[in-house]
């Protein structure tokens, strides 16, 4: 799968430490943020399987023991998928574990002193890195008896001169905007970088936009965050018990054939790096 332009191993010339995004994509939700000078990694899974039988098609795009040194992890909610025990286990205690309130005290219950709560409509410093929470639409709770467990965030990632937004698991709502209209658009900027899940269910399955994003739906989401650049994940790691690990990116694909915004959707595969263009690479 071609990745397109912007996509480098290396750093470009001409972009500045301080003013530097990249993203490689690691699988599922977990995702290596480069912002600034900080490191950043969200919902860490290098899980071999979900819940012991739904197996993983492809391996880590960066292996656990491989991963740089960090600076902070973000956990959106409680589901599997995104919070995995294993992966907390292996993953430094010394930098912030930034979760929900109600996730990060049940994690503080578990022996993970370094998880920090942080609320929609709260914010947390990194550094020269601004970390801004937002209320997802998505019932995250991990069991089917802690619906106290159920909160799900979205965040924003600023250095006041790069943004990226990192959607976790959501719906399309008109809510859905908000994080970035108040940070960054109301002061006038635009967000650099949209990373969205997307997801395939069948038609039977009608309530799973409820909670989540179809690939037409990030396409939309995409447009009205007015964004630079668009990764999707949530694809190509786990099969699904109703649909297939590559089934909502191959209808991406399908979808962007035609599609006015094609050259800013950047697919990475998984190991895969992503630069933020800037004028003067």
């Amino acid at each position: 799968m071609a990745v397109g332009e912007g996509t480098s191993k290396g750093t470009p010339r001409g972009i500045k430490g301080e003013d530097m995004l990249r993203v490689t994509y690691i699988g599922h939700a977990t995702l290596l943020i480069k912002i600034g000078a900080k490191r950043i990694i969200t919902d860490p899974n290098f899980d071999p399987a979900l819940g012991k039988f739904l197996s993983r098609v492809s391996a880590p795009g960066i292996a656990l023991e491989a991963l740089p040194k960090l600076d902070a992890i973000l956990l959106t909610h409680a589901h599997a998928d995104h919070l995995s025990f294993a992966s907390l286990n292996a993953l430094p205690e010394d930098i912030p574990l930034f979760a929900p309130p109600a996730i990060a005290k049940w994690l503080k219950k578990q022996g993970y002193d370094h998880a920090v709560g942080i609320a929609p409509g709260e914010g947390a410093e990194l550094g020269e890195v601004t970390i801004q929470a937002a209320s997802a639409t998505h019932k995250g709770n991990r069991y089917g008896v802690d619906r106290w467990r159920s909160a799900t965030n979205m965040y924003l990632i600023d250095t006041n001169k790069v943004s990226c937004f990192f959607a976790g698991d959501t719906a399309l709502t008109a809510d859905t905007t908000q994080l970035v209209e108040d940070n960054l658009l109301a002061n006038g900027r635009n967000l650099d970088l949209a990373l969205l899940p997307i997801g395939h269910a069948p038609w039977w399955k009608p309530g799973f936009r409820k909670g989540h994003l179809t690939s037409g739906d990030a396409l939309t989401l995409f447009e009205r965050l007015n964004a630079r650049y668009f990764i999707p994940y949530h694809w190509g790691t786990f099969n699904h018990v109703t649909s297939t690990a590559f089934d909502a990116i191959d209808r991406l694909k399908a979808t962007l054939e035609d599609h006015p915004l094609h050259p800013a959707v950047k697919i990475l595969e998984p190991g895969t790096t992503f630069v933020l263009p800037t004028a003067s690479t």
